[in-house]
């Protein structure tokens, strides 16, 4: 009896960790933050700065690193306890507004990365996370929803070709519509 206990909490506490790294990989990570990220990395006045933080000292880069995660997490933090507290929509507005310093972040570190790890603790910090997230995508539960959601991303594609692929009247009136009124105000 507490051998079925303990397995069924043990599997609950796998599914939150699933289903909170599937949100963060599939919805936020995917569908918001990387093209951010993408749209960082492109930038040209970036270029010039990742050029000066190949001379930088790694400790000063290591301080910004730690600040700006820090500053995401607490952002985050607070996101959850707004949610909580029953402010969604406040709660969803910081969470948003913390997406790009994530995205900023992330770039910094896929940058610096090498100075980053010349620290015993931050690269040892770095190979636990990793392992963990490696853990994690090897349950059965991961794997299962990983198929599930492939497979209703195929559906949802096929259902937007099917349905959508031509253009419809209602959306030719807006694109025309939306023309007329770029149009007007440029005159």
């Amino acid at each position: 009896m507490l051998v079925t206990i303990k397995h069924k909490f043990i599997s609950f506490l796998q599914l939150i960790l699933v289903m909170v790294y599937i949100i963060f990989e599939e919805l936020i990570w995917e569908g918001v933050a990387k093209p951010i990220y993408e749209a960082i990395h492109s930038l040209k006045i970036l270029q010039k700065i990742e050029t000066k933080l190949e001379h930088a000292n790694a400790s000063l880069i290591l301080v910004i690193f730690v600040l700006l995660l820090s500053v995401v997490e607490v952002f985050g933090i607070y996101a959850g306890m707004l949610f909580v507290s029953g402010q969604v929509l406040l709660g969803l507005s910081l969470y948003i507004a913390k997406i790009p310093i994530a995205a900023f972040t992330f770039w910094l570190f896929r940058i610096t990365e090498d100075k980053l790890m010349q620290f015993a603790w931050f690269k040892w910090l770095y190979e636990k996370i990793m392992q963990g997230i490696d853990w994690l995508k090897s349950r059965e539960m991961y794997i299962r929803t990983m198929v599930n959601i492939k497979a209703m991303k195929e559906a949802i594609q096929a259902f937007k070709e099917k349905y959508f692929s031509v253009e419809s009247p209602f959306v030719t009136k807006i694109k025309n519509l939306y023309a007329i009124i770029k149009a007007s105000l440029k005159k």
